[in-house]
């Protein structure tokens, strides 16, 4: 695994924009692909399986996932415009859709599932370009309910599929193809250390196979009847255009699901950033977004297609950070890799042909590790009386309409679109964090143009604000201080054009005040300029550094958020004890 220096520096031998030699990125997108690979595959035949669908779609919804994972990986890699991260972010079929598309396959079939993964694929493209307005929203702690929802949703479908075999099989085949996919699964994971942890679904599917094949559950007919290259028997489905009652009362769902895989890939993405540079740098939520509109092609692609969505794989990072080699030629690599294994049939035919209670017993893993991410993610944003309950409550009203436990004979209507608990659970955590943010003491805003002759306004704006808070004048000063230092600071020194425009709030946060400071964007990061202040300078340099330092001198905290035409600074200022 990669280290860092005393002085922040991290021990990493490739960043994005550096060129490996070709044996090197060809051998790690090669391993990157192997770890993945089986994911993606058995994803789409975790579904069909389990609504009943046909070997053709199968083999159809395989090799279309695979494919348009193989595309999106390379978009991720080498950033089209506005889309794409310019990072190693592998993309493959989400797991989180498991339980909607077979809903969607058993009410409408393919062409209801193509249908609605379209239209919902459409919605993240929305959500991505307007990432900053969502922000207080879509908090952690939705995020997080909503993400710990999904086993829940899925539970009666993964333990069904522990038990599916052909009629005639031992009575033990299935309990013992179980058992030795998660007893090595789990071993692996526990046990293992650095790369060897990252094989361990792939150790775990095999040794479930082994077994199952010991019992006569393993499909090789299904290898031996495969070309080895060549296009899958199916075809395309097309397109449900009745827009019926299973239409409507799915699609929220699919909604819901597409945003969590939205804030999936903005977790990946935050945190491919951090391993892949040498000195440490901001969050750039340009990068973000252009990871959401690559996963949104992903998912469009998926929705014309009718197969499962895809999203972006977190062992991207495990990966990158262990081999030190952040080069986008591995992503590109990688992606390659993918498209050439979909045109082999026998090679997907080795991974469709995997048992039920095999594919099943690694659901469980996957939801398991699913789960504990979510709490994981509501318990790192800090958890209060008031995230407890949004979160508890979304959790517990999830799990009741999900078994139907809550009214299940009186919803009417509803029912269609609330016995899915993850729309009923992630519903509910939303209202609850809206009503927070509505009920809080309302900030004080003020809009202005960008340009230094605004500094007047901003200063009796700030002052005024201190006052109503009935705070001295030292602290009084700090804000008007830090408001001027902000506004210099985001400027460009070059042109005061006037053009762009600032909006500013101020907060009370009890003995803090929170300034918020929303304008056009700017190239450079105002917390990565702070970061690189070094003790002297001198000559024009000192001059352009002044209100950096002053602000970091002043303010407790300093974040700027980077979007595509929007930059948010929130600066907080303490009172002094």
């Amino acid at each position: 695994m990669t280290s860092t220096s005393a002085g922040g520096v991290r021990d990493l031998r490739y960043e994005p924009e550096e060129q490996p030699p070709p044996a090197l990125a060809l051998g790690l997108g090669f391993q990157f692909a192997m770890l993945t690979v089986a994911g993606i595959v058995l994803t789409p035949a975790i579904v069909v399986r389990a609504a009943g669908g046909s070997e053709d779609f199968l083999a159809w919804a395989a090799f279309a996932a695979l494919a348009i994972s193989g595309v999106t990986t390379v978009l991720q890699a080498v950033r089209v415009g506005r889309i794409g991260s310019g990072h190693v972010l592998l993309m493959g079929t989400s797991a989180a859709f498991i339980a909607v598309c077979v809903t969607a396959l058993i009410e409408g079939g393919p062409g209801l599932l193509a249908t609605l993964v379209t239209l919902s694929a459409l919605f993240q493209f929305g959500l991505s370009t307007q990432l900053s307005l969502l922000r207080r929203v879509l908090t952690p702690t939705v995020c997080g309910t909503v993400i710990m929802l999904i086993p829940v949703t899925l539970m009666p479908i993964m333990f069904g599929m522990l038990g599916d075999v052909p009629e005639g099989s031992s009575p033990a085949a299935a309990p013992a193809s179980v058992f030795a996919t998660l007893v090595v699964t789990v071993g692996v994971t526990l046990r293992a250390t650095g790369v060897g942890r990252l094989w361990a679904p792939v150790v775990g599917i095999a040794s479930g196979c082994a077994v199952a094949s010991a019992f006569g559950l393993y499909n090789t007919q299904l290898i031996a009847e495969a070309s080895w290259v060549g296009l899958p028997a199916g075809g395309w489905p097309g397109f449900d255009l009745q827009f019926g009652v299973a239409f409507w009362s799915l699609l929220p769902a699919f909604v819901f699901v597409t945003l969590i895989g939205a804030i999936e890939t903005i977790g990946d993405s935050v945190a491919i950033q951090r391993v892949s540079r040498r000195k440490p740098r901001a969050t750039d939520y340009r990068v973000v977004q252009g990871a959401v509109t690559a996963d949104g092609v992903g998912n469009l692609l998926s929705g014309l297609a009718a197969t499962v969505p895809n999203t972006t794989y977190s062992s991207s990072v495990s990966v990158t950070d262990i081999t030190g080699v952040a080069s986008r030629t591995v992503g590109v690599y990688i992606g390659a890799i993918f498209i050439v294994l979909a045109f082999l049939p026998k090679f997907m035919g080795l991974i469709l042909a995997i048992p039920g209670p095999v594919a099943g017993a690694y659901t469980i893993v996957l939801m398991s590790t699913l789960f504990v991410l979510g709490m994981r993610v509501v318990v790192e944003d800090g958890v209060d009386y008031r995230k407890g309950i949004v979160a508890g409550v979304g959790f517990w009203i999830g799990l009741g309409f999900q078994n139907g436990l809550i009214f299940a004979d009186q919803l009417g209507a509803w029912s269609g679109l609330l016995e899915n608990g993850m729309t009923a659970g992630g519903l509910a955590a939303i209202l609850m964090t809206l009503f927070l943010e509505l009920t809080r003491p309302r900030p004080h805003r003020l809009r202005t143009a960008l340009e230094t002759s605004a500094y007047p306004a901003i200063d009796k704006f700030l002052t005024e604000f201190a006052k109503t808070r009935g705070w001295n004048e030292a602290m009084t000063d700090r804000l008007r201080a830090v408001g001027e230092e902000t506004l210099l600071t985001l400027i460009r020194q070059d042109e005061e054009s006037g053009k762009r425009r600032l909006q500013i709030s101020a907060r009370n946060d009890g003995r803090a005040a929170e300034l918020e400071f929303v304008a056009a964007t700017e190239e450079s990061n105002i917390e990565d300029r702070i970061a690189m202040l070094g003790d002297r300078v001198a000559g024009q340099q000192a001059e352009q550094e002044v209100s950096l330092r002053l602000l970091r001198h002043l303010a407790s905290s300093v974040r700027h958020q980077q979007y595509h035409e929007t930059d948010v600074v929130t600066v907080r200022v303490e009172a002094s004890a």
